[in-house]
């Protein structure tokens, strides 16, 4: 199992990859939007915000957030380091229910060019 550690890490890789990303990618990730990623087996749940085509992580709850982000995610910590390491697809995770991503219609279509 995954520690807060190796979440948090998981976490830093994918807003490098984001910071670095270019074309249609770097566009979908020049969003402003609140972000948390509830690990569930941890029970813990990381906030921040997607902005400048990077994720900031802000705080670690224990629990689930307080207040509801526009862009909210939930899976394992397992999962989370496997989807940043490129070992989990995105689509397959999603569809199957192993990963679970809320956001709004438009923020759907800007993200599906993130997965």
């Amino acid at each position: 199992m995954a520690t807060i550690e190796e979440c948090r890490a998981a976490l830093e890789k994918l807003s490098d990859t984001l910071r670095g990303a270019e074309d249609d990618v770097r566009d979908a990730a020049a969003m402003d939007r609140s972000v948390s990623c509830r690990v569930t087996d941890l029970d813990v749940t990381f906030v921040g915000r997607l902005t400048g085509g990077r994720l900031e992580v802000d705080d670690t709850l224990q629990g689930p957030p307080p207040e509801k982000a526009q862009i909210r995610l939930a899976m394992s910590g397992d999962d989370l380091v496997a989807l940043v390491d490129g070992e989990l697809n995105f689509a397959r995770a999603w569809g199957s229910g192993q990963v679970t991503l809320e956001a709004s219609l438009r923020d759907l279509f800007r993200l599906r060019k993130l997965l």
